[in-house]
């Protein structure tokens, strides 16, 4: 596949995602480097939604680290159950959080970040490998298309983990 996207002139969200999973496929695909994908799929992520700050925690003995993404400078480890990263692993859930002033614990990398999606990764065995995260700029920015859009994103992750 070229390095080039080619994404529909909407501004409907699920149709952006439904574009954007059969790109993200063809683009992992036959390539074994997580990292090398990882950072491809953040970049088309941004891209595709400009989105403030999409990117990865992976799963390293005791804490959530920072993996490929594309924003500002970001916090560089987090432990498990601490800010939305932290929550969505322990409890191996999407969490959609429309303001981050009102999550408990939530753990301001940026005051510039108003909301957030975290979305866990599984491994083959069933076990949080790592967590994709995007924040916004805007309050409310999330939806349900959001959320199953970034699932089948995560999904395909799985795939090639």
């Amino acid at each position: 596949m070229a390095e080039t996207l080619i994404l529909p002139k909407t501004a409907l969200r699920h149709e952006i995602y439904a574009s954007l999973l059969p790109q993200l496929q063809a683009l992992t695909d036959g390539e074994p480097d997580l990292i090398a994908n990882l950072a491809n799929i953040s970049a088309a992520l941004k891209e595709a939604f400009d989105f403030f700050w999409v990117g990865f925690y992976l799963k390293k003995d005791n804490q959530l680290v920072l993996g490929p993404f594309q924003g500002p400078i970001a916090c560089t480890r987090i432990d498990f159950g601490k800010g939305v990263c932290g929550a969505s692993y322990e409890q191996k859930e999407t969490i959609l959080v429309p303001d981050v002033e009102q999550f408990p614990g939530h753990i301001a990398c940026s005051s510039a970040s108003q909301s957030e999606i975290v979305v866990p990764v599984f491994d083959k065995n069933g076990n949080v490998a790592l967590v994709l995260d995007v924040d916004s700029d805007q309050l409310n920015d999330f939806s349900e298309a959001d959320q199953a859009g970034l699932e089948k994103i995560a999904w395909l992750i799985t795939s090639f983990l």
